[in-house]
């Protein structure tokens, strides 16, 4: 079984950062129609990025991933043509609508936002032709291990990074605050805001705080169960990161991939070449907001209700104070100028401050904050750590082999790789016997293959009797050959034709509501052709708010507040608690609906 180590690609820079860095494959932005409109890129550079993978025999899923409207079908579904001419892999798409559409011959990935929660949903689409479902985030192991049992589709599943409040494309929050749909690409983050909370006596319970901002995704302790669960593909969230968030997570992920992998001989990786690193990867050194590993075993206390911005990586506690300095009880730990520090202040909010002298553990701010003895204190930018990752990180090589033999008019070379792809190259010359075989550098020059992706392991001399050949003519033999290699890998792993054919699958439902998300007639047709007797079109179409969900999410307030209703949990409620519940930010205000038997909360407007 092949396992995909899958990393986000913001553009083509980022894409052969997260390749070099270990990645099998990346998801990147379209020109347009991508669930992160502010992570567009060209078709040029896609392609571009296409012929880099492929080299490695990385795969390059193109995300196309938004609802939607009548009058942008065309136009995409044009731009999806370009990339599969470009070479794409798959296309990661959430309208259905496309189904009912002329696409090209390419693999479809039902993306996370087309809600894949249920085994009957990743049934369904299995059976209408997606090669590929990428599942909730919410989904435990059990869940995973379940839907494996029952269908033979490819399961991709997140393993780190940001995490989505409300389950995927079902959130529409951004859509009613500011017109801004998170369906179509343009989610304001509400989730990340501050909010009050109020009971239904208009009791003010919390203040100011972010209630429904998650910690960071991470399951890195548990890869060795989601490939037992059926898992293949490990999706790193983040085509909004830096550079840094992206070498420093993927290489992270490669190497706890590698180690599972060197123990178990029934699981290889999906791509070629090995990697080397010049830094130490470590998740907490880049951009998070501490971490969880949400529902894969069971629930647990999941938010960053103070705050929503990253802490980093805890340091130690302050033990000293002088009014310019700080002393940091600390181990085995170095403090650079340049690095940020952040402490939660006497009102409870993150603060933070720049490091500008460094004598030991003591430290000199850029300003003196106001501290205590004994608090705690995260670096969340480490100025050395960035500073590794700002140049030449790592560096990705495909082993080949060289043999030299002689022809009638000259000599041949041929190289093959590790994945037995061979190339010969020849040159025609005059054959002159060494004067001094002992001399010769055949075998040192053959291997400078400097920056290509390949480096010799062996070269073999199978002529006759040592020859003198100039070093311009090895060098020639060295570069046609490999030149010629480049070309066969990227021929060999290009994308084969995926062949989609629409069929008559009944849908597992008769009744569609909003939360399907159909904004075209072209999904409306897609969910008919299916079944479907009842639809109502989405809210990005209707604008209809009124008594509707406008984010349905696992994450349970009450539970993280030790005031959940359920028994099995042991709290005792507070008597304040014991009612509805209210969210409020500025004049906005919602009720928080908890459907205890299914551990779920909706949120909605509150009606007048």
């Amino acid at each position: 079984m092949q396992l995909e180590l899958l990393s986000p690609a913001k553009n083509y820079e980022q894409g052969v950062a997260a390749i070099n860095h270990g990645a099998d494959a990346l998801y990147i932005g379209a020109p347009a129609f991508g669930a992160r409109s502010a992570a567009t890129n060209s078709i040029e550079d896609i392609e571009r990025l296409v012929k880099y993978a492929h080299l490695f025999r990385s795969k390059i899923f193109v995300t196309v991933n938004t609802l939607l409207f009548d009058n942008e079908i065309e136009s995409a579904v044009k731009m999806i043509h370009k990339l599969y001419n470009a070479g794409c892999d798959a296309l990661i798409i959430q309208d259905l609508g496309l189904l009912e559409c002329d696409l090209p011959p390419i693999a479809l990935h039902a993306s996370t936002q087309t809600h894949n929660a249920t085994l009957e949903r990743v049934k369904f689409m299995e059976q209408v032709g997606f090669q590929r479902v990428i599942l909730a985030r919410e989904t435990s192991l059990e869940q995973m291990q379940a839907i494996r049992k029952e269908t033979s589709i490819e399961l991709e599943a997140f393993v780190q990074g940001a995490l989505c409040v409300s389950y995927s494309g079902q959130c529409y929050m951004s859509q009613y605050l500011n017109d801004r749909s998170g369906n179509r690409g343009c989610c304001g983050q509400p989730c990340r805001s501050s909010y009050d909370l109020y009971n239904e006596q208009g009791k003010l319970l919390r203040r100011d705080e972010h209630l429904l901002s998650l910690k960071d995704f991470n399951a890195s302790q548990q890869l060795a169960s989601m490939i037992d669960a059926g898992i293949t593909s490990f999706k790193i969230e983040g085509r909004l990161k830096d550079i840094s968030y992206v070498k420093n997570v993927t290489a992270y992920y490669r190497q706890l991939l590698d180690n599972i992998m060197l123990q178990r001989t029934d699981l290889q990786p999906a791509s070629s070449g090995h990697c080397t690193y010049y830094f130490t990867p470590d998740l907490e050194k880049t951009f998070n907001r501490g971490f969880t590993d949400y529902f894969l075993q069971k629930r647990q206390p999941m938010a960053s209700l103070a705050t929503q911005k990253s802490l980093g990586k805890e340091v130690g506690k302050v033990k000293q104070l002088d009014k310019k300095s700080i002393t940091v009880d600390t181990k085995d730990l170095l403090f650079t100028a340049g690095d940020g520090l952040c402490f939660y202040n006497s009102d409870g909010q993150l603060e933070g401050f720049l490091v500008n002298h460094v004598q030991g553990n003591t430290i000199v701010p850029n300003r003196m904050p106001d501290i205590k003895v004994g608090e705690t204190l995260w670096r969340n930018n480490d100025f050395a750590f960035e500073k590794q990752l700002q140049g030449k990180s790592a560096i990705r090589k495909i082993d080949v082999t060289f043999i030299l033999a002689e022809t009638s008019d000259g000599f041949q070379l041929q190289v093959t790789d590790s994945d037995n792809i061979s190339a010969i190259a020849e040159i025609c010359c005059e054959k002159t016997p060494a004067r001094n075989p002992e001399k010769a550098q055949i075998q040192p020059q053959l291997s400078k293959l400097g920056d290509t992706p390949f480096q010799a392991i062996s070269v073999e001399n199978q002529c006759s009797q040592p020859y003198f050949i100039p070093t311009s003519l090895l060098n020639e033999l060295r570069r046609n050959a490999i030149e010629q290699l480049t070309q066969r890998r990227q021929e060999v792993f290009a994308s084969k034709p995926v062949i989609f054919t629409p069929n008559h699958i009944p849908y597992f439902e008769n009744h569609l509501d909003y939360r399907a998300n159909i904004l075209n007639h072209k999904a409306e047709q897609f969910y008919r052709r299916h079944g479907v007797c009842q639809l109502e079109y989405g809210l990005e179409k209707t604008h209809e708010y009124d008594g509707k969900a406008l984010m349905t999410t696992k994450y349970c307030l009450r539970y993280e507040l030790k005031q959940c209703l359920m028994k099995k949990n042991n709290h005792t409620i507070a008597p304040d608690y014991q009612g509805n519940l209210y969210l409020q930010n500025n004049h906005n205000r919602f009720l928080l609906q908890f459907d205890c038997k299914n551990c779920l909360i909706k949120i909605l407007k509150e009606q007048k």
